[in-house]
């Protein structure tokens, strides 16, 4: 009896299946795509597979964008949501709290609570002006009462008569004879210059905004017929 099967045109297409089986263990292992599959009706085609793949990675692309988008923008919202919360209740509760209350009283009694604090501003200021102004007089009557610091100096000059004959004794007395508002003589002596001649060494004081050593020299050279020249030997402030 014939078997049915003797008809199925399979049998006598073994390699084919085979080498079908072959190409998709080798896809699913990643060696080959499935452009390289081979079967009775030829090869698929690659350039549309592909395409597929790329629209695939493009889309994938995109979604994984918009989902970053879609976190970045949730993330946003929340910290506006956190960050205003606060605020916007110590906004709110800041004019109660700021507002000034409304007198009970009437317009008249209003009035004359401004006037009566008004009048207490006015004698405090005059109040301030007056001990301000007795300060500043108790200061100037103070300094007035001060004495005012005199700048001095103390002069040592060398009068060198003429010979041995001049009489030093005069001479001395011509030179204490030089007097001014500032001036006040001191000591002095006789120091031996040589051949019987002397030198008289004197001291005086004097006040720096009235006597200068300038004036001296000029009115000791002026006795002539005793004093031949001045020097200035020593000049120290007092």
């Amino acid at each position: 009896m014939a078997s049915p099967l003797m008809n199925e045109s399979v049998w006598f297409n073994q390699q084919k299946f085979e080498k079908a089986e072959a190409n998709y263990q080798q896809i699913l292992a990643g060696t080959a795509t499935p452009g390289q599959i081979t079967g009775g009706g030829g090869s698929a085609p690659a350039g549309k597979m592909e395409s597929l793949e790329r629209e695939n990675r493009e889309l994938r692309k995109v979604t994984d964008e918009l989902r970053a988008m879609v976190l970045k923008l949730e993330n946003r919202v929340s910290a506006l949501e956190r960050g205003s919360g606060a605020p916007a209740a110590s906004a709110a509760a800041a004019p109660a709290a700021t507002k000034p209350s409304k007198p009970a009283a009437d317009d008249d009694d209003d009035d004359d609570d401004f006037d009566m604090f008004g009048s207490d501003d006015e004698e405090e200021a005059a109040e301030r002006e007056r001990l301000q102004a007795e300060r500043v007089a108790a200061y100037k009557a103070k300094k007035a009462s001060k004495p005012a610091l005199v700048a001095k100096s103390n002069i040592i000059l060398e009068v060198k008569p003429w010979d041995d004959e001049t009489n030093m004794k005069e001479l001395e007395q011509k030179v204490r004879e030089v007097s001014t508002d500032g001036l006040k003589w001191g000591s002095s002596k006789l120091v031996p210059v040589g051949y019987g001649i002397n030198k008289l060494q004197i001291m005086c004081v004097v006040e720096d905004d009235k006597v200068g050593t300038d004036f001296l020299e000029e009115a000791i050279t002026a006795y002539e017929d005793y004093v031949q020249s001045v020097d200035v030997v020593a000049f120290n402030k007092i």
